[in-house]
């Protein structure tokens, strides 16, 4: 393949609004479109073709990791257009590449349906944010509208540690610095304990992977520093629990005191497949951590955070399957699709049920359809 072919791919993933080009042997390059899988009307990849296709696009770097370990991440820029985010590893002695698409165009809260009330939250001087969810769930595209919110809105020195960096963030009414783990610093709780001494006023980290990076990202919050930071958990009282879960069991009752009063908020988020029109929706659940919830966290109550969310309407709170009924409910999602992510699947059936509605498999894209790959065969 030459490199102008896997450009065709690229631009063919940047025009048709891909999330994800998958190039597998024994299988033609296939887009993630809307949730499903497409193929491209391409030839079925052999493995020559994909060691072609890493070598075009894999730094030096990146192909020695994938010798030694099997597997390499990296980020690069697809001209002006757009940037890709790349997982390749090997299989049955082949290379499977997985290229997630990151658009250059930041979003605004209206065009993600983020809760308003997040543009007060995020102007708090200290605390930790939280956003949660399973992988490909729009977490990034969340934490970086919030961070292109302050960046263009208050004076702060924003310092992100990511691996990799996703979307690009230039210098507005704040100072923004990012550093990307594996290349700038060794680790996200190396980034964690060196940021404090660079006078920040807003740090993210990209997830929380070890007790390590979470004691530092509790203690940054504590000591002054709005912090941001990723968890693939689903729910807000499950992402507390999953909090004092990581820590000795001798530990816990100080973490919960500490959580109570560092906490700000959680996000919880899944991604769905629209019905109405093409493209996705998010549904959130949202959790403001106020007086009343603080006591829960630090009395060790967190099983009854999902009521204090549903009487916290007034603050914006709300659960994740009382939004995914509302989506539901105007016709954006299908029931099948609400009832995959929801919490409580029995529950969300009965409603549907109550409602007159039917519970059945919607057939959508069929995973053989054709899409043509720009102008030429790859």
């Amino acid at each position: 393949m030459s490199t102008i072919q896997i450009d065709r791919l690229l631009d063919t993933v940047v025009r048709t609004g891909a999330s994800d080009l998958h190039l597998t042997v024994g299988r033609k390059p296939t887009l993630r479109l809307h949730g499903g899988l497409k193929n491209l009307d391409t030839k079925v990849l052999d493995g020559d073709d994909c060691v072609a296709l890493m070598k075009q696009i894999t730094p030096e770097k990146a192909q020695q990791e994938l010798q030694e370990e099997g597997s390499c991440d990296f980020g690069f820029a697809f001209g002006t257009e757009a940037r890709f985010r790349v997982a390749i590893f090997r299989q049955r002695g082949d290379l499977t590449l997985v290229l997630r698409l990151i658009p250059n165009e930041l979003l605004t809260f209206e065009q993600i349906g983020l809760p308003t009330i997040l543009k007060e939250l995020i102007r708090r001087p200290r605390g930790l944010f939280i956003v949660t969810g399973p992988t490909g769930s729009g977490k990034t595209t969340s934490l970086a509208t919030m961070i292109d919110y302050i960046n263009t809105n208050l004076e702060r020195h924003i310092v992100t540690a990511e691996d990799p960096i996703e979307y690009y963030h230039y210098h507005k009414k704040s100072i923004i610095n990012q550093r990307e783990v594996g290349n700038d610093v060794p680790s996200f709780s190396e980034a964690l304990r060196r940021v404090l001494r660079a006078d920040p006023d807003v740090i993210l980290v990209g997830e929380m992977r070890d007790l390590e990076t979470i004691e530092a990202a509790i203690q940054a919050a504590e000591t002054g520093h709005l912090v941001f930071a990723t968890l693939h958990t689903t729910g807000a009282s499950g992402t507390i629990n999953r909090i004092i879960d990581a820590f000795p069991t001798n530990q816990q009752e100080q973490v919960r005191v500490q959580l109570s009063t560092a906490l700000i908020s959680v996000l919880s988020q899944v991604l769905l497949r629209r019905v109405d029109k093409a493209g996705r929706v998010a549904a959130y659940e949202f959790l403001v951590v106020t007086p009343a919830v603080a006591n829960l966290i630090r009395e060790n109550k967190t099983f009854r955070i999902d009521s204090a969310i549903q009487t916290g309407r007034k603050f914006g709170m709300q659960l994740l399957d009382d939004h995914l009924w509302s989506l539901y409910d105007r016709g954006m999602i299908a029931a099948e699709d609400m009832i995959d992510k929801g919490r409580d699947p029995n529950s969300l059936t009965q409603k549907v049920h109550g409602a007159g509605g039917k519970v059945g498999r919607v057939e959508l894209d069929a995973p053989g359809a054709q899409v043509p790959a720009s102008d030429t065969d790859a």
